[in-house]
């Protein structure tokens, strides 16, 4: 009669694997190591190519800006002149006055009616064209102005400022001309590849 006897006091250990998953996951740490040792070292190269193209496009910044020094200083009073109205001319021409009609009717209450425009001065900014305006409106009460000039200055396209009023009478009303300065900054400005330093320099006081 054959008697099976009962080993739980002595159960069976396998000695061989957590060995093997130690090695397993010692393999997997390294591969981790070594991979992020790659992308850092792919890190450091791209960031030492991006400091030398940097280095390179301010060289090519620092010429361009020297050459555009050698040309003003060659130029004659009379050359930087016509050079001036020439951007003058093509900032003119890259104006959109239809647009800047729609911008106004957009801001102005309907208390308020317009009754002169005239633009004092175009010029660039950067790669953006503005205007300077000399605006006139006609209105019966100053909280309608003060509505318009709150309007415009939240419009993101007009910069306002009171500059005078004139109080006028006619056998049927009273009413006051409200003269305003505009800055006027379309959306669409075409864009420019560099600002030219002669229209800036001329221009700049204005901004």
């Amino acid at each position: 009669m054959i008697t099976k006897l009962n080993l739980a006091s002595r159960p069976f250990r396998n000695r061989t694997l957590p060995y093997l998953i130690a090695l397993l996951l010692l393999a997997f740490s390294v591969g981790g190591a070594i991979l992020c040792f790659a992308n850092l070292r792919n890190i450091y190269r791209d960031n030492d190519t991006t400091k030398l193209q940097i280095a390179d496009l301010e060289r090519d910044v620092k010429d361009l800006d020297d050459r555009g020094k050698q040309v003003q200083a060659e130029l004659s009073p009379e050359d930087r002149v016509r050079l001036v109205g020439a951007h003058k001319l093509v900032a003119n021409k890259s104006f959109g006055w239809s647009r800047l009609f729609s911008d106004l009717e957009g801001v102005l209450p309907a208390s308020v009616s317009a009754s002169r425009i005239s633009v004092e001065n175009i010029f660039k900014d950067g790669d953006r064209i503005k205007a300077e305006l000399d605006f006139a409106v006609l209105s019966n009460d100053y909280q309608s102005i003060a509505v318009l000039i709150d309007n415009m200055n939240n419009s993101g396209v007009f910069r306002a400022e009171l500059r005078g009023q004139d109080r006028q009478k006619t056998e049927r009303s009273i009413y006051t001309e409200y003269t305003l300065h505009l800055i006027y900054t379309p959306y669409y400005s075409a864009p420019t590849t560099t600002q030219d330093p002669y229209l800036t320099q001329n221009n700049g006081g204005n901004q």
